[in-house]
């Protein structure tokens, strides 16, 4: 019979008689992705339900998060704009942050080890940030950019470079699909070898390597925004 891994929601299907939901993978990816939704939300409401100018708790960790976020922003792109994108950034930096530690507590699974969920994220960036780019210097403009600098080398240097911006959602997604999913498996592994003791070291470098994947990829889609809305800037 072949072995699966035990989760909470697994054995929740199971228990209420739905057997063939216990280890059906979109029932448990929608599941832990529900929860980790239903976890960032709460955690929001708990924060704005009541606000105080010395915060503590909670509060203080969530400020500390969203400043963390804007002057990561303003470092690439200014303050003004970065505060315009810290809402989706943000949201995404909590999400991927929740997921990746939820995935090192066992009986759940990270949403951010499923490719389709990466990729989602990764289609998001993508089609905002152009989004972004054409509202900002209209389309006539931001595409020509792409053209490059001399002309003579434009019918080169525009395949070039729709190639790049689609490889964009390729190295977002996978890179952090890829990270995660060897996290869990390595987590796997040493709950495996040493299954009646805490193994402490790993919790502690997951934890370290979800916070950076989480920050790999707020930063990745500054870069992407910033150098979407930045053209004219650049040109001068």
């Amino acid at each position: 019979m072949e072995e699966r891994v035990w989760t909470f929601f697994g054995s929740f299907a199971h228990l209420i008689g739905m057997d063939e939901l216990s280890h059906n993978f979109v029932y448990l990816m929608l599941s832990h992705t529900i929860l980790i939704a239903a976890i960032v939300a709460a955690a929001a409401f708990v924060v704005t339900r009541n606000l105080r100018t010395i915060p503590s708790g909670l509060q203080n960790a969530v400020e500390w998060f969203v400043d963390g976020a804007h002057k990561l922003g303003a470092d690439i792109m200014g303050e003004e704009r970065a505060r315009k994108y810290v809402p989706l950034i943000g949201t995404l930096g909590l999400f991927i942050f929740t997921s990746n530690m939820i995935g090192i507590i066992p009986g759940f699974e990270s949403p951010t080890a499923n490719i389709n969920i990466t990729l989602v994220m990764a289609l998001i960036v993508f089609f905002y940030y152009n989004f972004e780019g054409i509202r900002s210097v209209g389309a006539g403009h931001y595409f020509a950019h792409f053209a490059g600098p001399v002309k003579w080398l434009s019918p080169l240097m525009f395949p070039v470079e729709i190639i790049s911006h689609l490889s964009r959602v390729v190295s977002l997604s996978f890179r952090l699909f890829g990270n995660v999913k060897g996290d869990d498996m390595f987590l796997l592994v040493m709950l495996l070898l040493v299954p009646f003791a805490l193994p402490l070291m790993p919790f502690f470098m997951l934890f370290f390597f979800g916070l950076l994947q989480t920050f790999i990829f707020m930063i990745l889609t500054y870069v992407y925004l910033g150098g979407a809305v930045m053209i004219e800037e650049e040109g001068h």
